[in-house]
């Protein structure tokens, strides 16, 4: 297990670098329990389908699954729960693997031409042994039942031997030629095939690609028989009697050999060639991979293949085809065959084998199917494999849920499976579960390319599929590509999910897609039929026309309270509007996708409330949405993206604001923008959210943030910087063309921004901001003192500087021209106009104060951008019940401005002790109950706010804001709006998440940086915890799922298909081995299979063969150094029997000794028994012999 160090608390020196508090507030500091050592970091658990699988064995023993891949990883799979991830330090593909049958240890060979063997009696399993050929490639690999001599076929031909308790090679090496010797011409190509005959393991079966086979005598060291054949074998398989063996072809026949008739094949079959009448050959078809022949003692033997289908079916799936007796079963694959194992009850191969199951393993999954049943159905797999089913676009992880809530997502879940599995238990049942004394619920949501939503059940250490919600439903479907409409913004995956709001106390769920669309879900038990789908669409666009500064006074004012306070919930549209295009032809006021008009039938689970749907505007495509958040308590969602912010309620189905982000500034927009530049039509399509890399941007490129060059105070010890940042303007203002100054003081005014306009409510207007900054700016240098809180306007050479942001003074300069920063702060990867739209990137609902003079904390929405702006609105609720429905929602600004460098990831509440307060939220409550319920059940009820409203006499802070951006950390207190503390997390980088996360009574900031930092920030202080460098960012997929959960867990999706799961918590890595899984249990080995009264009389049963005495040192001397390298394994170099670890592995292997010591003393005893009884008799017999001639004389004799 891989630790890694940790920062320590001493180490001033950086902190002190980066970090800073505010002094004269150290009334404010708040005692923190968390320290370094409280943290470490490790991998847990790797769910999933095992990605790129490669090879494939089974213990028949143990009931233990090994399955290898592509890059080098071997997963362990026993009982449901029981599975375990290792990965060989090569990387390089696995090529086969071999249990040693019931030993707790398993051999893989690697492309690499290396063997290892590994020690599975561990929970994380090491390697012990490690042989590096040198000279040869490996092509395959034999380990007889109960054997320690391992047979290595090369690709010349040869075949070494090795024995696995001590991983050297002997000196007894089958060679090519001395094999075939004059049988043929030419070389017979590389070893496919290796096995030892049934019922004599001093007969060895080599098969060459060529289509060669050899019967090879051990112990004479010659070839018995040889068997040509013109097709390329892929395969051979024996009889359990050791009299014939079966081969598998290229051209898609299979050939049965007796053994002792090497001249022809007994029988030639082609499974799926069509026989011509006239005696023909038939026509030749494709290769037959892979053959297993097995036998029942009741009935006829299984022939079971892969591949071999006809050349003319062509798009047919790939197909594993069953023979047994005159029956043939062609079973069709979803993906093509990787390999596939028989699972027998018996690990004997000179007993009937008496098969009961399939194991197939394909490209993107594993199906077992039953073979005793009629029809061969598949076993329901238990093992989370089904993450890929259609590709992750996004992914959440909840910690601590609701105890009631993994019950109810199960309960509706359990009713969406699907029905004809087979009736027996899963048959890979080996190992055993942990003893974690983790108990708290933990959910795991993962957002699909093809709509769908899955929530897993991820408690203690394990993942189980809950519940599928299918989005799409929703949606009309087109039935052919000729078909899709031309409003699409996607080329592909329509409905691929961007963006998961959950809320695990209300179980309210919202949706964002790639097609710019929402859906908002409420969770019932009850199933209902909606007949018409509630639907809002919403013009979000971006308004810049004019590049030359306008008076003052031409700016038009936001509308006021007075001008639209009743908003009216719009008619229920159930298709999108039949505005298609404006004047000038272009597209206007469609959305991207049509909502479906007929009834829609809705199972129990998630239930449509509302869709909502951004439209096009003026022939451009809505831009995709960026952030979303939803609010039970509320009754509110709340969406943004490049071009603005929108939210909704979504209890009276109406639109309250929607504004472009400039507009949420007011008039005190700290930037100046470009007019906006001409957008693409089409954007990257659902698909670029499952495998997108970073392209060309350097590594530099990708560091920089729109703001890294800015300072952005939020306090009044920078007010000292102002006259010098003044000076050093005047300078170089000269040099500088199309820089834009921030407003140097920020305020806004009081005007609300309530729209209620209804579907498509807008606000709009016209902006034009200068280009170039003259330089006379020291005769207003006093303007930037701090003023009451009014509202002023002055003409600064046509720079606005409208109002006050209490108590800072922010500065910004910002090359709008800079291309070097491309990365998008959207979800979806595309791009932004980076000089003219500042994107939405984080919401935030809670109950805060909002304003420096508030006395009581009100309902408020925090709004972060990507140029590293939080606006604080208000939100002024109706009184809960019926008026709540009927009353509309006020939204106002509160005036309040902060900025950070970078774009804003993360925001969060602290109440007066440090601890995090959630947003308030409704408890869930059914639906669709009946409406005769009690009347409180009727009142809707926000939760209150975990923080007391201070008195107007004191002057304490009582609540604290953490911002979190793409660059640092700021904590403000509130009301106050004082920067109390301030840590620059990277220069060089940029944070791709952040969470703020509860662990172990305390609270602290986790973030994950693009150059693979993962780090934690104690709270409020922001002290640096733990830096660890982890996983450096190769692929958008890591950056896209990474996510922090509560008590020191995450998770990332490591491959298309495999959720890695790691903590940071030194607690969990202490338990951990506790809470994995046992794979080796002691289970006694069946007993063989009697030989019978006549074949030990005439000697027709097994024959055994002293292998040690064939391959030991001694007789075959050493092999030669160059060969093969040996590489002592981390895992100990003493052998199995000393490797168990930890107390289960000595209680086991001391119960196997005493079992065994038991045995020898039960046989002793027999022995010993039999000696007596033996004794008693002869001496009767003596005693009898004595009375019987006693008295006779020696002539009676």
């Amino acid at each position: 297990m891989r630790k890694f160090k940790k920062v320590l608390d001493g180490l001033t020196a950086v902190s002190s670098a980066s970090s800073s508090s505010q002094p004269g507030n150290r009334e404010n500091d708040i005692p923190e329990s968390l320290q370094s050592e409280h943290f470490q970091l490790c991998k847990t658990v790797r769910h999933g389908f095992p990605y790129q699988p490669s090879a494939m064995a089974f213990d028949p023993v143990q009931k233990i699954l090994s399955i290898g891949t592509q890059n080098g990883g071997l997963r362990l799979f026993g009982r449901p729960g029981v599975e375990c991830y290792c990965q060989h330090d090569s990387g390089a593909a696995v090529i086969q693997l071999q249990f040693l049958i019931n030993e707790g240890a398993l051999v893989s060979a690697l492309a690499d031409d290396s063997i290892h063997l590994w020690n599975l009696r561990q929970k994380r399993p090491a390697i012990l042994h490690s042989l590096k050929f040198n000279r040869e490639r490996i092509t395959f690999c034999h380990l007889p039942f109960q054997s320690k001599w391992l047979y290595v076929g090369t690709e010349r031909g040869n075949i070494h031997i090795v024995n696995v308790e001590s991983f050297t090679l002997s000196g007894y090496v089958i060679m090519w030629n001395k094999a075939i010797e004059l049988s043929s011409k030419s070389h017979p190509g590389p070893v496919v095939h290796i096995s030892d005959n049934p019922m004599d393991e001093g007969k060895l079966l080599i098969g060459f690609e060529s289509g060669t086979v050899v019967l090879w005598d051990l112990k004479s060291k010659k070839a018995d028989y040889r068997y040509n054949y013109d097709e390329a074998i892929h395969s051979v398989a024996w009889h359990h009697e050791g009299k014939q063996f079966i081969c598998s072809h290229s051209d898609g026949t299979l050939t049965i050999w007796n053994v002792k008739s090497p001249a022809k094949p007994a029988q030639i079959i082609t499974p799926h060639g069509k026989q011509p009448k006239d005696g023909k050959k038939p026509e030749p078809c494709k290769p037959i991979l892979k053959v297993e022949y097995k036998t029942t003692r009741a009935g006829d033997p299984f022939m079971i293949l892969s591949g071999g289908l006809s050349y003319d079916t062509i798009g047919r799936r790939p197909c594993l085809t069953v023979m047994h007796g005159k029956s043939t079963a062609v079973l069709e694959m979803d993906y093509p065959i990787v390999d596939f194992l028989t699972l027998c009850e018996t690990p004997y191969p000179n007993d009937f084998q008496e098969p009961y199951a399939v194991v197939v393993l394909l490209e993107k999954d594993l199906v077992v199917i039953d073979l005793a049943q009629n029809g061969y159905p598949i076993f329901e797999n238990p093992y989370p494999l089904s993450i890929h089913e259609s590709p992750v676009t996004c992914c959440e992880y909840f910690s601590d849920c609701p105890v009631d809530i993994i019950p109810a997502l199960y309960s509706v879940g359990a009713r969406q499976k699907r029905q004809g599995y087979s009736k027996k238990e899963w048959p890979i049942s080996g190992g055993n579960w942990g003893l974690g004394n983790q108990c708290y619920p933990e959910i795991i949501i993962t957002g699909h390319a093809d709509g769908s939503v899955k929530f897993w059940d991820a408690s203690a250490i394990m993942l189980q599929v809950l519940y599928k919600l299918k989005t799409a439903k929703v949606f009309e479907k087109s039935r052919n590509k000729e078909d899709k409409p031309s409003t699409d913004i996607v080329d592909e995956d329509p409905f691929a999910i961007q963006i998961l709001s959950w809320c695990p106390e209300s179980r309210m769920l919202c949706v964002a897609g790639v097609s710019a669309h929402v859906i908002i879900y409420k969770f019932s038990k009850q199933e209902v039929t909606t007949e018409v789908v509630q639907l809002l669409e919403v013009r979000l666009q971006y308004e810049l026309n004019d590049v030359d500064s306008p008076d003052v006074d031409q700016i038009p004012p936001l509308p006021t309270p007075g001008a639209s306070s009743n908003p009216q919930p719009p008619a229920p549209q159930s298709h999108p509007s039949t505005s298609s295009s404006s004047s000038d032809g272009l597209r206007d006021n469609v959305p991207c996708l049509k909502v479906r008009s007929t009834p829609l039938k809705q199972s129990a689970g998630y239930q449509v409330e509302l869709v909502i749907q951004l439209v096009w505007v003026s022939g451009e495509p809505p831009q995709q949405i960026t952030s979303l958040a939803v609010n039970s308590s509320y009754g509110l969602v709340v969406f943004g993206n490049s071009n603005g912010l929108a939210i909704v309620d979504y209890l009276q189905k109406t639109v309250l604001l929607n504004l472009g982000t400039v507009e949420l500034y007011g008039s005190n927009d700290p930037y100046q923008r470009q007019p906006r530049s001409p957008r693409k039509t089409r954007q990257p399509s659902g698909a670029g959210l499952c495998d997108i890399n970073e392209g060309s941007t350097t590594s530099e490129d990708r560091c920089k943030s729109p703001t890294s060059g800015s300072t952005s105070p939020c306090n009044s010890e920078d007010d000292q910087k102002i006259p010098r940042f003044i000076e050093m303007v005047r300078n170089k203002s000269r040099n500088f063309s199309k820089m834009v100054v921030n407003d140097l003081v920020v305020t806004s005014n009081h005007q609300l921004f309530h729209n209620g306009g209804g579907k498509g409510a807008k606000m709009s207007r016209k902006l034009s901001l200068p280009t170039e900054l003259k330089p006379d700016l020291d005769k207003r240098g006093k303007l930037l003192l701090r003023l009451s809180e009014k509202r002023f306007s002055v003409d600064l050479n046509k720079v606005k500087t409208c109002g006050e942001f209490p108590g800072t003074c922010s500065c910004l300069l910002l090359n709008i021209r800079d291309n070097s920063f491309s990365r998008s702060r959207s979800s979806s990867v595309t791009s932004i106009d980076k000089e003219s739209r500042e994107a939405i990137t984080s919401l935030q609902f809670g109950e805060t104060y909002t304003r420096k003079t508030d006395s009581a904390t009100a309902p408020s929405l925090w709004v972060g951008t990507s140029l590293g702006t939080v606006v604080v609105i208000v939100l002024n609720l109706p009184p809960p019940g019926e008026q709540r429905l009927l009353q509309p929602v006020i939204v106002s600004p509160s005036g309040t401005l902060i900025r950070l460098k970078g774009a804003i990831l993360r925001m969060s509440f602290l109440d007066s002790t440090g601890m995090l307060f959630a947003p308030p939220y409704e408890s869930w409550r059914e639906p669709n109950a009946p409406e005769d319920k009690d009347e409180k059940d009727k009142q809707r009820k926000r939760r209150p706010a975990s923080v007391s409203p201070s008195s107007s006499q004191e002057i304490c802070e009582n609540q604290y804001a953490v911002i979190c951006s793409e660059k640092q950390a700021k904590v403000i207190a509130l009301p106050s709006q004082n920067c109390i503390y301030k840590h620059n997390i990277t220069e060089t980088s940029f944070v791709l998440r952040a969470d703020i996360v509860q662990m172990s009574n305390s609270i602290c900031l986790a973030c994950f940086c693009a150059n693979g930092h993962i780090m934690t920030l104690s709270l409020p202080s922001l002290r640096p915890l733990l830096d660890v460098n982890y996983l450096p960012l190769t692929d958008m997929r890591i950056a896209r799922t990474f996510c922090f959960t509560n008590n020191g867990q995450a998770l990332y999706l490591v491959s298309p298909t495999e959720i890695q799961r790691i903590t940071y918590s030194q607690e969990t890595c202490e338990n951990l081995q506790e809470m994995l899984g046992e794979l080796f249990t002691p289970v006694e080995t069946p007993e063989a299979p009697n030989r019978g009264f006549f074949k030990g009389l005439f000697g027709g049963g097994a024959q055994s063969l002293d292998r040690e005495e064939l391959f030991g040192e001694s007789v075959a001397g050493k092999a030669s150094r160059s060969l093969a390298q040996h590489i002592p394994g981390p895992g100990g170099i003493e052998g199995m029997k000393g490797a168990a670890s930890g107390v289960v592995g000595e209680l086991a292997r001391a119960r196997i000794a005493l079992d065994e010591r038991g045995q020898k003393l039960g046989e002793l005893e027999e022995r010993t028994a039999a000696m007596m009884a033996s004794a008693d008799s002869f001496s009767k017999h003596a005693h009898d012999m004595m009375l019987k001639y006693k008295d006779k004389k020696w002539y009676q004799f």
